[in-house]
Order: C-alpha cells, then structure tokens, then sequence
C-alpha cells in the first residue's frame, strides 16, 4: 500500500463539492459561494461558470453538452444549454432533505440522491457517537432522463453520496455514507437500476465523493472528522492506497492530461453552522499510478 500526501493547489472555497475534469479543467460546485467554477490544472486561473443561488452540488454534461447540476435548496435538477438554464425536474417528493450528489449515464440517464436527514442539526443534538448509535435514516435514488421524466425511485439508502458508473455503462457504484459502504447495481438497457448489492462494507470511512480508476478500484473521500484521508478501495473492501490531505476530504476526481492527478476537496468541517460563511475550502492534489476510468 502508497501512503501519498496531498500538496494545497488552491484556497478560498466555501464547501467545494462535485469535482468532475471536463475539456482540460476542473470543474467543481462551491456551496456557500454560490456557483460552479473551474480551475486550470494547476490549480491557477479560477472561474465562475455558473451562478447557482440555491446551491449546487452534483454536476455532469450530456452528448451534446449540456450541463446539468443539482439545485440542492429547492431539490431541482437543471440545465445549461448555450448560457441558458431551465428546470428540468423538481424531485422535492422524493428528497428527506437537500437534494446532493448527480452523475449521469453516457445515455443522459441521471441518478441522484438527497441527504434524507437534516445531518448538521442532528449532529448538534447527538453528536457523531450518538447520530451513528441509531438506525440511519433513509432516503432515495431517483433515476430520471435527460428530459426530466422520472424512470425509478430506489429506497431505503443510507445517505446516498457520490456515485461511479462503470466503463462499459453496466454498474453503478454509490457510497451510502451512514453506513460505511458501497453499493452496486446493474444498470439495465433502460438505464434503470437492479440487482443490488455490496460492493465494499468498510469500517468507519464515511463514504463521501469518489471516482473509479483503470484498474476498476474506486477513490473515496472519507468524511469521517479529523481522519483527513482519501482512500483507494477494492471490490471487496481491501484499502490499497492513502492519500493524506491537510483537513477533512470530501471528494475527489481523478484528472490531469494523463488522468493520474488526484483532486481532492477539502474543509475544516461540513457543518453548515460552522462553515457556511467562511472561505476555509480547499483543492489539494496529488499524482497517483492509475488513471481515471468510467463516469464521472
């Protein structure tokens, strides 16, 4: 096992959230400033591409592309084609609370969660020891196309929170983050989901952001306080590779031109309480072996 330790390549975010390397740059959705950005590999050369008011968080682009994001506050998905947005879907009935993290299929199948609980205000009141001593709420997956139809709501998941499609388009991956695991399922032709399984049960790593590598082994943010590591998981659950970054990690995307450059966002904490008028986010990154794979 490489034990790696992430270099800071850029400060001043708010809660940075669903870094994705799209046409050379990262990409990535800023809670608390409001907006999607990108940044030049290196870090340098911030941009604001898009305002989003009611916070955004997950992001993809289709075929054609189109960029969809998550409207978390109000539970929307929407679309960005040439400057122009619209709504898409209002899945507000299927969400317990802020609508999170999205990817979407080669396709334009979408899938998205939703936190299911309002995690800060019960973390106030239990504590982590306490939250994690009670049964998880759960919460949906909501399977929806590029048209805003509705295709499949799947129940009954811990904290659905970032999702990998496989390369050949046939799995889904999702960290479920209240229960320490991953979760596959087959996407079927319609792009619908079946067959669900786990892919890795883990011992105290709160699955957070993640992508895939060529060697299929996914990259995961693990959210747990103060750990401050970004992990490299096997089917099955064996930890092949640590990254250690300088405060929590909260997602990552593999990217750079050869794909092997690890973005990992990072803050202080995730409690809205505590962080939601501050600028303590961070990108820190690192070079790994293998390079990015699958989607996003």
């Amino acid at each position: 096992m490489t034990t790696y330790q992430a270099t800071t390549i850029t400060t001043g975010l708010g809660f940075g959230e669903a870094p994705r390397w799209h046409d050379g740059r990262l990409w990535f959705s800023d809670f608390y400033r409001h907006g999607i950005f990108s940044i030049a590999a290196d870090g340098s050369d911030e941009r604001l591409e898009h305002s989003v008011p009611t916070q955004p968080s997950g992001l993809d682009w289709t075929a054609d592309g189109t960029l969809y994001f998550v409207s978390m506050l109000d539970h929307t998905i929407r679309a960005v084609r040439g400057g122009v947005e619209e709504t898409i879907l209002d899945f507000s009935e299927h969400c317990g609370f802020w609508a999170n993290d999205m990817t979407m299929n080669s396709a334009g199948i979408g899938y998205v969660g939703n936190f299911g609980f309002d995690l800060d205000t019960l973390l106030h009141e239990k504590g982590v020891e306490g939250l994690l001593g009670d049964p998880p709420p759960t919460t949906n997956i909501v399977v929806f196309n590029a048209a805003g139809d509705v295709l499949q709501v799947v129940p009954d998941l811990a904290f659905p929170n970032g999702t990998v499609i496989t390369p050949d388009g046939k799995t889904l991956i999702v960290g479920e983050t209240m229960t320490f695991r991953l979760t596959a399922f087959d996407i079927n032709p319609d792009g619908t989901l079946s067959n669900r399984r786990v892919w890795a049960q883990l011992d105290f790593v709160a699955t957070d952001g993640m992508c895939l590598d060529a060697e299929g082994q996914i990259w995961l943010a693990n959210a747990m306080p103060g750990v401050n590591t970004c992990l490299r998981v096997k089917e099955g659950g064996e930890i092949t590779d640590t990254v250690q970054t300088s405060q929590t990690s909260y997602a990552c995307m593999l990217g750079g031109d050869d794909g092997t450059t690890l973005y990992i966002h990072t803050a202080p904490s995730s409690d809205r309480f505590q962080i939601a008028d501050k600028t303590d986010g961070r990108i820190e990154s690192v070079t790994v072996a293998v390079p990015r794979a699958g989607r996003p």
